[in-house]
């Protein structure tokens, strides 16, 4: 039965087989004795926490919805010609259907065809088929909240801070592609007539920062250290806690205040700074709740430790030692170990920064596809044909200098910090851990065979790794999530080696840049140095928190004041944020998805000046000619109507009051 609107009246069907409230006949054929009352099911708190466990199980993997997923959709990125059927490239031609058409959408986390709700199949779960069974589960849960009579007071709190964040994060997930939605707050009769009207964006988010906000009333700190998580000490760790909850509820009064939600989806960028600045406040109020929270250590997450270098030295950070995502020697977390995990048992990804993820169901399935698309195919050194990789324009836009400077500005243009003859020379730490530039000794094994000339990394001009179809066009590969290491020879991705690879949907890093965003929308895109009466950072407190832990110097004060700051949280997103699925909502809010330079895709070209083996030696340092990002690639031609996913035809023809989104 595929999930549309019409049926969310329908799903009274629960993992308990709730008769009393199923009316969707695909699940009655079972034995009679196999009915479970209303009231057993949620009178005590196993039975109900285990109801609400279903919600988290079916929360999507983004990295293992097909075999080569896809979820970076700005300019960020951009595909080799054999993935040209798949979504991302496909978007770029402007059919934003491509979400639930490329193969009937098994390649986006958005939709697909599986309607197997309780399933660990990696390809069963999706937004769109999942949210409006887990709205509906959520609804039935708050209406039997009072069946609850074997529970501790914690326990009723953490199911009803559940449900309620739940119900708001599956809304909160399709509005911010799709725009208002029909809030669903109650469980609808199977016989009531559909009569939902479409409220705004800003309306649907401000509803939803509602849910969360109540969310946190109920839900605890730390479950390891509250009567609900008793039980189940040690193992908690991807429950849901206030500071998630408050996360959230900052996160939709910030979209709630963008210039998207604001004035409307329009072209020209003219509005890009202008936020709703009433509802800025209230979200850097909450966000700035949130970081007190965690940098008091009530909550169990932080900003993990970003520390490569020599074992002898773990403060020095060589860009080698980045690249290879070596961990010093003395340090209790790892930057990497939020995106995936390597000899460790298959130890699920996040660490302490991941603030929220789905259950750890196939999470050594990226090794059968995700993890093998980001290196060159030659020879099939990364196992596959299809290639992904980061368009030159966005390395340049996104990683600046190791002293906080831009190299590019937001009309794309270099900037006097930027030494075009030595361009891998002195950037941002998060570059060489994230980024694969050219002369970096790729494979770290050593090869005299088959691969002997691609130990080291040829990415200039006319280089042996710049081949098109099974190299990269642009001049780079990226590594951030999947670490170069991940090759048929280094073998990574073995069986042995326990590979396994996940991206949290949220972390601690974007709790203080969205706190820094929403401190300079508060002041009208004036100033860096709103401070919220919840906490002491001042906004570009909050980013400098985040180059801190990266090695890099604080702000710089041209940056300081004015809508240069908010340029700078932009550019900051864009590199602490990279390749994880964020890039695309972020133009979106901000008016700037169809605007230049955010629609073009560009190529590096430039030539060695250096000595292969000075090069190899240290590439860091490497001088060529010649280097521009003046070749485009692609450009999106896009208009007013890509702000907002189209809903297939079949769900808007349901009734008068849930048009399509303009323009499709």
């Amino acid at each position: 039965m595929n999930i549309k609107l019409k049926n969310i009246l329908a799903f009274g069907s629960l993992a308990v087989a709730l008769t009393a409230t199923s009316s969707c006949t695909d699940y009655l054929d079972k034995t009679p004795d196999s009915d479970v009352s209303a009231e057993e099911a949620f009178k005590n708190f196993n039975n109900f926490q285990g109801f609400v466990e279903e919600i988290y199980n079916c929360i999507p993997h983004k990295e293992t919805m097909y075999w080569n997923t896809t979820f970076n959709w700005g300019e960020d990125e951009i595909a080799n010609a054999s993935s040209n059927y798949h979504v991302m490239p496909t978007m770029d031609e402007g059919n934003f259907r491509a979400y639930f058409q490329c193969w009937g959408g098994n390649l986006s986390y958005l939709y697909g065809n599986s309607t197997n709700h309780p399933e660990t199949d990696r390809f069963a779960h999706h937004i769109w088929n999942d949210a409006f069974y887990c709205i509906r589960k959520c609804n039935l849960g708050l209406e039997n909240l009072e069946t609850l009579t074997e529970a501790n007071q914690d326990q009723k709190d953490a199911i009803k801070g559940e449900l309620l964040f739940f119900r708001a994060w599956w809304h909160e997930e399709l509005i911010i592609y799709l725009g208002g939605i029909p809030y669903i707050d109650k469980v609808l009769s199977g016989s009531e007539k559909l009569t939902l009207p479409r409220p705004t964006f800003q309306e649907c988010a401000k509803r939803a920062a509602e849910d969360f906000g109540e969310a946190a009333k109920y839900l605890p700190n730390d479950w390891d250290k509250s009567g609900a998580g008793a039980a189940t000490k040690g193992k908690n760790e991807l429950r849901i806690t206030k500071a998630t909850a408050l996360a959230y509820q900052g996160k939709m009064l910030l979209w709630a205040a963008s210039p998207l939600a604001e004035n409307g989806a329009q072209t020209g960028g003219a509005n890009t700074f202008k936020y709703n600045t009433e509802l800025a406040k209230q979200a850097v109020e909450v966000l700035g709740q949130t970081i007190s929270l965690i940098e008091s250590g009530q909550t169990p997450y932080e900003l993990v430790q970003y520390l490569y270098g020599d074992a002898s030295d773990p403060t020095e950070n060589k860009p080698n030692d980045l690249f290879n995502h070596t961990k010093a020697e003395g340090s209790t977390t790892n930057f990497s170990d939020i995106f995936y995990t390597v000899s460790d048992g298959w130890r699920q990804p996040g660490t302490k920064e991941a603030m929220l993820r789905g259950s750890a169901y196939g999470i050594n399935d990226a090794r059968w596809g995700f993890a093998t698309v980001w290196g060159p195919q030659k020879g099939s050194l990364c196992y596959g044909g299809e290639i992904r990789m980061p368009t030159a324009n966005y390395v340049d836009y996104a990683y600046g200098t190791k002293d906080g400077y831009l190299i590019m500005d937001e009309k794309g243009n270099y900037t006097e910090h930027f030494d075009p003859s030595h361009p891998f020379k002195d950037r941002d730490n998060r570059f060489y851990h994230d980024i694969v530039f050219d002369g970096e000794k790729y494979i770290q094994s050593g090869n005299d065979g088959e691969f002997k000339d691609l130990v080291y990394c040829t990415l200039y001009t006319g280089g042996l790794m710049r081949d098109e179809a099974q190299g990269s066009k642009t001049g780079y590969f990226e590594q951030k999530l999947v670490p170069h290491q991940y090759n048929s020879v280094d073998d990574w991705g073995g069986y042995g080696k326990a590979f396994s690879c996940y991206l949290p949907y949220l972390r601690v890093a974007d709790v203080y840049l969205m706190y820094a965003e929403a401190g300079s929308a508060a002041s009208g895109c004036s100033s860096s140095t709103y401070t919220a009466s919840t906490c002491s950072l001042t906004a570009a407190d909050a980013i400098n928190r985040l180059h801190a832990r990266a090695g890099v110097a604080d702000i710089p004060g041209e940056y300081l004041s004015g809508e240069a700051f908010m340029n700078y949280v932009r550019h900051e997103r864009a590199c602490e944020l990279a390749f994880e699925g964020f890039r695309f909502n972020d133009l979106q809010r901000w008016l700037l998805l169809t605007e230049k330079p955010y629609t073009l895709k560009k190529a590096a070209d430039f030539k060695r000046v250096s000595s292969d083996a000075d090069v190899q030696a240290n590439p860091a340092e490497a001088e060529v000619s010649g280097y521009n990002t003046d070749r485009v690639l692609k450009e999106r031609n896009l208009g007013t109507k890509h702000y907002w996913f189209p809903f297939k035809d079949s769900e808007v023809y349901l009734y008068g009051d849930f048009p399509q989104n303009p323009g499709w």
